[in-house]
């Protein structure tokens, strides 16, 4: 790279890490690039100065994106497919939606309560809505284009082969 920002090595690194994953968070990072935690820290602090990346907080993580490649809308999706359980959930309601909290559960082999908290997450995000049938809420993705996209992408970044049988049909995407 030929930005003068990005002389040092670990900056380099770091910020290649984040245009190879965007999203990934900081515990991630510390365990896969090996920096002291301090190194890392203020090299991300001053990246993000820079205006070289983005910082976005998913209500767990803190998650790094290269700057201007992605809007809120795009972090807000990229949040909830780095989290292996709202990136199933997506999945099945993209290829088989719009589904039930039991639904999910079922095919999720994962508690109702465990789904339902995911769901209120990815409806917070504004990801997903709910609509009741009767006793039942059912939900959706809000923009199937936008999420379908970003996972076909970023694909490789994600280590979820469950989640790649779902969607394989979007191979050619």
């Amino acid at each position: 790279m030929s930005d003068p920002n990005l002389e040092l090595d670990s900056r380099r690194v770091i910020y290649q890490r984040i245009a190879d994953t965007p999203g990934v968070h900081f515990r991630a990072l510390l365990s896969d690039l090996e920096y002291a935690q301090g190194t890392l820290q203020y090299q991300l602090r001053w990246l993000a100065d820079e205006g070289l990346i983005d910082i976005s907080d998913d209500g767990k993580y803190t998650r790094y994106y290269p700057a201007v490649e992605f809007d809120e809308a795009d972090r807000a999706v990229m949040n909830a497919l780095r989290r292996e359980y709202s990136r199933r959930i997506l999945a099945h309601l993209l290829t088989d939606g719009p589904l039930s909290t039991t639904e999910l559960s079922d095919r999720l082999a994962k508690a109702q309560s465990t789904v339902s908290w995911h769901l209120s997450k990815l409806a917070e995000a504004n990801l997903v809505t709910k609509e009741r049938d009767g006793r039942s809420v059912m939900y959706q993705v809000c923009d199937p284009d936008r999420v379908k996209y970003l996972y076909t992408v970023h694909q490789r970044s994600f280590t979820d082969k469950v989640v790649d049988r779902i969607l394989g049909l979007w191979d050619g995407y």
